[in-house]
């Protein structure tokens, strides 16, 4: 099978800096696979992201979606791959003054010519699927209200239809549980899980909270320094190999506002 999301040798230095913010890196991600991404600020996760989904352009390298290159495609083919890869961030990036409907049909915008996003013209069948997804995801009651109303963990709710609303291929989660509070991240890291898994969608998610990634991933990257340094299951994360990831002694280590517990 094809992989969904292929990475070979990536390289990023970003302008000013003489240190590449990821290098060397290469990944397979296949269908339905749940990765958590861990490792301290500034290792390149984030990067990572941003490369395979041309939010920034690599310094070299390639990225493949289901085959096709992303890295070397123009702006078109860019808007076309992107459609295939649900984006979901930290701050939500909803729009405040539109209503929870408004901003999940935007998930439809990729395939819609510029005058009909600008004014709105969604199908029928895009807006039932968008009410049957809210409703699944707990949101049914919130349809008009303004997404400035909504608490941080219902935001990030939002952000997750939305983003299925793409029929994605692939869900890439940049810290979406990182302003959550206990409560409300495992809920929305349920939510993720649980949508990849149902819908066979392949995962990404950049995490802070270790206890998260062991808990929820299918298989842990482990980065430190741009560099992959662990690719493989949670039970094979012991304390040497989180030692390795995030540079320090377990004694020293706060991850995510708490100690963290490596399998034995």
């Amino acid at each position: 099978m094809e992989p969904v999301i292929e990475v070979r040798d990536l390289k990023k230095v970003y302008r000013g800096s003489e240190k590449p913010a990821v290098r060397d890196l290469n990944l397979t991600v296949r269908q339905g696979e749940m990765i958590g991404v861990i490792g301290p600020s500034g290792a390149g996760k984030s990067t990572l992201l941003r490369c395979i989904n041309r939010l920034v352009d690599p310094t070299a390298g390639q990225v493949f979606i289901e085959g096709e290159e992303i890295t070397g495609a123009s702006a078109a083919g860019v808007r076309k791959l992107r459609r295939r890869l649900g984006m979901i961030f930290q701050h939500h990036n909803l729009v405040a003054r539109l209503t929870v409907m408004q901003n999940v049909m935007h998930g439809r915008l990729g395939y819609m010519n510029t005058l009909d996003g600008v004014l709105g013209r969604y199908t029928e069948a895009d807006k039932r699927r968008a009410l049957a997804i809210l409703e699944q995801t707990g949101l049914g009651d919130f349809l008009y209200h303004r997404a400035g109303e909504l608490s941080g963990g219902q935001r990030q709710r939002v952000g997750i239809v939305r983003a299925l609303m793409q029929q994605p291929s692939a869900l890439l989660c940049d810290e979406p549980i990182a302003s959550l509070d206990p409560a409300s991240a495992q809920v929305v890291m349920e939510l993720i899980r649980d949508v990849c898994r149902r819908n066979d969608i392949a995962c990404i998610v950049n995490l802070h909270q270790l206890d998260a990634a062991l808990k929820y991933a299918d298989r842990i990257i482990g980065m430190f320094e741009g560099e992959i340094v662990y690719d493989g299951p949670p039970p094979e994360l012991t304390e040497p190999v989180i030692e390795r990831i995030y540079g320090k002694p377990m004694d020293q280590l706060m991850i995510g506002g708490e100690r963290p517990e490596a399998n034995p």
